[in-house]
């Protein structure tokens, strides 16, 4: 079923402002244009598209560019107005957008990788485009000469991409679930320090370089926040998709973070709070409550004349327990847990029910999300997927009005 779409803010959930239809494949990256009523799209149908905003209210195409190859990526540098596209066939082609939106010239193509571009990040300061690909490397070009400056293998496929422009450093997911933290040099690399903490592939990486922080989402469902600036390891667990975490974004002004999830899950975390780590689970061959032997403890079996439990983890506490120590469920926001979890029957009597309240805000995008991107300054989101499908949501009645300076008209 279609969202409906309102001209106004009606209730505290996103509002679907207008859709954008037109092309022929899957929308592999959507991104607004800031001060503008404009969207950039790149499309597995090979195109590059912009959308303006004309007077009927609806988005028309006011340029139209087809590829050679499909599009999988692309990053938009607002102020020199240039145009980055990964492609299927492992190139990069820059483009330069004229002033009024309307014409759009070729710059270069960068040999960047061997197989398909799977993100891309232009450093203006240091003239830099760096990319990851399916060839299983993130490679930095210098976007003067159009040569390469270096390489850096990993064992899995390179899956997104974060920079901090400021220190130099490169976060890479991939494939395998790990989070790389690289310093790139002119022509060399190394590496910083591996996170592991996610049991699928690594879908979307945001870093906010302000409070040092590192997100994940990935094919587990889950989310990570990795507290990079506080030197201590802390990682914060976020469960309440029901599908990949394809796109995130962390709100520094209100401690807000929306992520967006392959079945169409729009998520708003409440991050100003106190939260609690997850705790590792513990291994044990018996039930750490009741003592009975896991059916892998044969000695304990035949010891006791008893059959072997199967082993489960309590979330609360990580302690390896049975099924019949652990019958109970519940839901605990303050660990990240927004659907109910096995407990052990302890940890269940020691919850209460103002522990139980909801930390995050769920919404429903209605069509598949492999793409997301926010104007920040003006409370607003772009989605986008394999429905062909361009979304553009009003967000301030969920993230709060201080985020709106209002909306540009043309």
């Amino acid at each position: 079923m279609a969202a409906e779409i309102h001209s106004r803010p009606q209730s505290s959930r996103p509002v679907l402002l207008n859709k954008i239809e037109g092309h022929q494949d899957a929308v592999t990256a959507a991104l607004l244009i800031p001060k503008e009523d404009g969207v950039i799209t790149a499309s597995e149908d090979r195109t590059i598209r912009v959308w303006l905003k004309r007077d009927s209210g609806q988005y028309w195409p006011s340029i139209y560019h087809t590829m050679a190859s499909p599009c999988s990526t692309m990053a938009y540098h607002h102020d020199s107005r240039r145009i980055f596209v990964g492609q299927d066939n492992g190139a990069i082609m820059e483009f330069h957008v004229s002033e009024d939106f309307n014409k759009m010239n070729f710059v270069k193509t960068y040999p960047a990788h061997q197989n398909r571009v799977s993100a891309v990040v232009f450093c203006m300061g240091a003239e830099w485009v760096i990319s990851t690909g399916h060839d299983k490397c993130v490679s930095w070009m210098c976007t003067r000469s159009g040569s390469m400056l270096g390489r850096h293998g990993f064992a899995s496929w390179a899956s997104c991409l974060q920079y901090d422009f400021d220190t130099q450093h490169a976060f890479v997911g991939d494939y395998s679930g790990q989070i790389t933290l690289l310093k790139l040099e002119q022509n060399t690399s190394s590496i910083i320090t591996t996170l592991k903490g996610h049991e699928g592939s690594v879908a979307s990486l945001w870093w906010d370089p302000i409070q040092r922080l590192l997100f994940s989402g990935a094919s587990d469902n889950s989310i990570i926040m990795w507290d990079i600036g506080g030197r201590k390891g802390r990682m914060l667990l976020l469960q309440g998709h029901h599908d990949r975490v394809q796109a995130l974004c962390y709100l520094a002004l209100t401690r807000q973070l929306v992520s967006c999830s392959s079945d169409g899950g729009i998520a708003v975390w409440n991050m100003d709070v106190r939260r609690e780590e997850a705790p590792q689970w513990l291994e044990s061959d018996s039930c750490q409550k009741c003592e009975q032997p896991f059916f892998w403890n044969i000695k304990q079996m035949w010891d006791t004349k008893t059959l072997g439990l199967r082993q489960h983890h309590c979330r609360k506490c990580g302690q390896a327990v049975c099924g019949k120590c652990s019958t109970r469920r519940s839901t605990y926001p303050v660990m990240g847990f927004e659907f109910q979890v096995r407990m052990c029957d302890s940890c269940y009597d020691s919850i209460r029910d103002e522990d139980r309240t909801s930390l995050a805000t769920f919404h429903e995008g209605k069509h598949n999300i492999s793409h997301m991107s926010m104007d920040v300054a003006r409370g607003l989101m772009v989605t986008c997927g394999t429905d062909r499908v361009v979304k553009i949501w009003d967000m301030t009645p969920v993230v709060g009005c201080s985020l709106a300076t209002g909306f540009s008209s043309r």
